[in-house]
């Protein structure tokens, strides 16, 4: 199981989450949130279990489908996690590279 917020929500809320960005290697250097882990959704089935199962996961990826399909399977893994619904392509906040 795992909850939804959207971007402004985040934005107001970002010190209660771990950011895990689900895009690629090349999108992800191209910009991201300040502290976000990257680990590309081809890589989730080998790479969660180096994941902290006490940390609240926001997870985002471009517009919000592969971090939903993430969502899901690490909810269904049992970590804390919330999609964030639309993506970088909604995100109004600080981008670094």
């Amino acid at each position: 199981m795992y909850l939804s917020t959207t971007t402004a929500e985040l934005r107001q809320e970002l010190d209660q989450y771990q950011i895990l960005d689900v895009r690629d290697a090349e999108d992800f250097a191209n910009g991201h949130i300040q502290g976000a882990v990257n680990i590309p959704i081809t890589e989730l089935a080998e790479a969660y279990p180096k994941l902290d199962q006490t940390a609240s996961y926001a997870i985002i990826c471009y517009a919000g489908g592969r971090s939903e399909q993430a969502s899901r399977f690490l909810g269904d893994k049992g970590y804390q996690v919330t999609n964030v619904m639309g993506g970088m392509g909604a995100w109004q906040g600080e981008i670094v590279n």
